[in-house]
């Protein structure tokens, strides 16, 4: 079975603080932490110097053992809690997945 590379960026609505970011990406980190199958979560801000970014400020990545835990994780209840708690602060995200 191939592993899974799940991948966001994130948009954040303009009055949003550092403070407010800092918690999205500690609060998903825990997630990460805690649910059977997750086995890679690093997470950042942009520093391309590209300008290729579209506005997206942040981004993560996460690492699944294969699509089983990836879909898992999608259905599971801190996955559910943590996204009631981040999405409002969100303008935008976008959300891809490969296998490796």
């Amino acid at each position: 079975m191939s592993k899974v590379k799940h991948i966001g960026l994130i948009k954040f609505k303009g009055g949003a603080s550092q403070d407010q970011i800092d918690q999205v990406f500690s609060d998903l980190m825990d997630v990460s932490e805690n649910i059977t199958g997750i086995e890679d979560y690093v997470s950042g801000q942009n520093s391309s110097p590209e300008g290729l970014d579209q506005g997206y400020t942040h981004g993560f990545v996460m690492t699944f053992a294969d699509a089983t835990a990836r879909d898992s994780y999608l259905k599971h209840p801190d996955h559910e809690r943590f996204k009631s708690a981040a999405l409002p602060l969100v303008e935008s995200v976008v959300i891809l997945d490969f296998e490796v």
